[in-house]
């Protein structure tokens, strides 16, 4: 990590006691931001106090027909967690917190510019973050624009979901429900793997490898609800293919920008030569994205390329292959292979991605698709309903995308997703 700056900041999602206590102790620590605590802890703390029952507002008779569907489906997906995939579930995601904008936070990234590394912040609990959140867009703007000034490369961001790991009953914020089905079970089984196991330190690993759970959970959980041959399944298993593709591409990218990097020249040399492999980045990805599903939300073909922003995308699709590897070697099993993530994280703290690449060194080769394991009858569970208009989920005229969405948030330094 380049340069890790502590403070207790963050989204801090806590009641009231724990959020003084919080202010209190981020006064002894030199450089923080109290101002930015005290937001930080007013917005968290109204998420939480603002929760609903979801069962609660099902049983509104003028519910969308839509926004019905979707709660349903968030209800089943966190039962198909906790039974099928061994996730801790607890009380997340059995509530929903109505928020009035698709961003609940504004991140910003940054990396030098002549390196992939990315600057760090450090906080209490989840160690050093390559991310920083606010819930202003202008002060997101003038931190990207300080570190600018500071010689780096810099990408500001939003966020739409977070993850208490597991302190807290998180809510299904509103916003969430813009995504189609599909997308809604794979960012709520990501989220749950957040809450399940987290990595301090270790972003990369934590988000890759809850986009890989959250990605291969929906393919299974549409495969057991619906059948495999449905329409959601079908889609399911093409955003996992998609993202397995455009986590190979990417490693291919990363290749090309790390010889360069590492090759001795001068910086200003470096500086000039990385441009080019840039726009070949954006050429490159212009000809995947046709073949490419779900993953329509990036603009890696039209978007201005640095540092900051391809580590954006690294750190969600890193080495996803590897995991499906492991899931081969597990037969196809996803709750043996989210065991087996964990247990090779513990086993390996300093580079779990070492300690699964290294597990799968054996494993059998992939296949054109998925293996998909039969999994048993699931209980009798009442499908999505076809019901009727209400204010839970806020209006659908612009899609959410799916990349980076959330913000992992403990109780006092919260992380952004």
């Amino acid at each position: 990590m380049v340069r890790a700056r502590g403070c207790f900041d963050r989204l801090i999602l806590a009641p009231l006691r724990p959020i003084a206590i919080a202010i209190a102790a981020a006064t002894i620590l030199a450089g923080c931001d109290i101002g930015y605590l005290t937001r930080a802890a007013y917005e968290g703390g109204r998420l939480l106090w603002h929760r609903k029952p979801i069962s609660q507002v099902l049983s509104r008779p003028n519910l969308a027909e839509d926004t019905r569907a979707k709660l349903e489906t968030v209800l089943a997906v966190r039962k198909f967690a906790a039974d099928r995939l061994g996730l801790n579930v607890g009380g997340a995601y059995r509530t929903v917190t109505q928020v009035d904008s698709g961003a609940i936070v504004w991140i910003v990234m940054a990396a030098p510019r002549t390196s992939l590394t990315p600057y760090t912040w450090w906080f209490p609990i989840v160690g050093a973050v390559p991310y920083r959140g606010y819930f202003s867009h202008d002060r997101a703007n003038a931190e990207a624009a300080d570190l600018e000034a500071q010689g780096f490369d810099t990408h500001v961001r939003s966020a739409i979901a977070f993850s208490s790991l597991g302190f807290f009953d998180d809510p299904l914020l509103s916003n969430l429900l813009r995504l189609d089905r599909v997308e809604l079970a794979g960012v709520i089984i990501h989220e749950l793997f957040h809450r399940t196991y987290f990595l301090a330190s270790d972003v990369m690993f934590d988000e890759s490898a809850a986009t890989y759970v959250g990605s291969r959970g929906a393919v299974d959980f549409f495969t057991e609800t619906e059948g495999a041959s449905s329409a959601d399944a079908i889609a399911a298993r093409g955003v996992y293919d998609s993202d397995l593709k455009f986590s190979a591409f990417l490693l291919q990218e990363e290749a090309r920008l790390l010889r360069l990097y590492q090759s001795g020249l001068p910086r200003d040399e470096i500086l000039k030569q990385r441009e080019p492999i840039f726009a070949e980045i954006n050429r490159d990805y212009a000809a995947l994205k046709p073949s490419l599903s779900g993953l329509e939300r990036f603009d890696l073909d039209r978007e201005k390329l640095n540092n900051a922003v391809l580590l954006n995308y690294l750190l969600y699709f890193h080495d996803l292959n590897n995991f499906a590897a492991l899931q081969r070697i597990e037969h196809g099993d996803l709750r043996a292979t989210i065991a087996r993530i964990i247990e090779l994280a513990k086993s390996d703290r300093s580079d779990p991605f070492y300690a699964i690449w290294e597990a799968t060194l054996n494993a059998p080769a992939e296949t054109s698709e998925p293996p998909l394991v039969p999994l048993p009858t699931p209980p009798e569970t009442s499908s999505p309903a076809k019901a009727g208009a209400e204010s839970i989920a806020p209006s659908t005229s612009a899609a959410v995308k799916r990349s980076a969405t959330s913000a992992v948030m403990p109780p006092v330094p919260p992380l952004p997703h």
